[in-house]
């Protein structure tokens, strides 16, 4: 067989036309054969949104409502002269926002925030939390968490969808305190 440089020019041009014919042919027809029309799509949507009993509902606490409670933790704190950071973190322990008041130590802003994680993953406040370390001293381990007084779950309908923790108050009683005041700020 003859070399490409031995061909004519016409045939080197015929040759490398198909060639590039046949390929484009085979892209062509894999692409289509992968693409649907609309009303497939159409019909997957419906299908994947026929779907929807499986789905559940949450309910979530807003931005300006965590902030309207991180605020008035921060105020009933600064009432008493405290010094302290709050923390408010949504029912999957993301925080939402936080406020570090002034003067708050360095170390108070983790703080706050682990035990808002702590109050919602357990629904309950943190000051009852620390007792259970007795029976179950592991609970501690949990990544994430901190068993120290401070902190109290924000709920709906019984269920827990936030938590309010502050940090920095010279007791843990006094945190907690402060994050009960911030979270019935939500209920006036």
């Amino acid at each position: 067989m003859k070399s490409m440089k031995q061909l004519s020019p016409r045939t080197r041009f015929l040759t490398t036309a198909a060639a590039l014919a046949t390929v484009g042919a085979a892209t062509f027809g894999t692409v289509s054969a992968t693409a649907g029309t609309p009303d497939d799509a159409a019909k997957a949507a419906v299908t994947a949104d026929a779907g929807s009993q499986n789905l559940t509902g949450s309910t979530h606490l807003s931005v300006a409502a965590a902030t309207k409670a991180a605020q008035g933790a921060l105020d009933a704190a600064k009432r008493e002269n405290q010094r302290v950071t709050v923390a408010v973190v949504d029912r999957n322990g993301n925080t939402i926002v936080t406020l570090r008041g002034d003067g708050a130590g360095p170390q108070s802003y983790e703080s706050a925030e682990r035990k808002a994680y702590t109050a919602v993953s357990w629904n309950a406040p943190t000051s009852e939390l620390t007792k259970r370390l007795e029976q179950a001293p592991n609970l501690k381990d949990i990544p994430g968490t901190l068993f120290l007084a401070g902190a109290t779950p924000i709920t709906a309908k019984g269920a827990p969808i936030a938590g309010i923790g502050v940090a920095g108050a010279p007791s843990g009683d006094l945190d907690e305190k402060f994050a009960k005041a911030g979270a019935a700020t939500l209920s006036r």
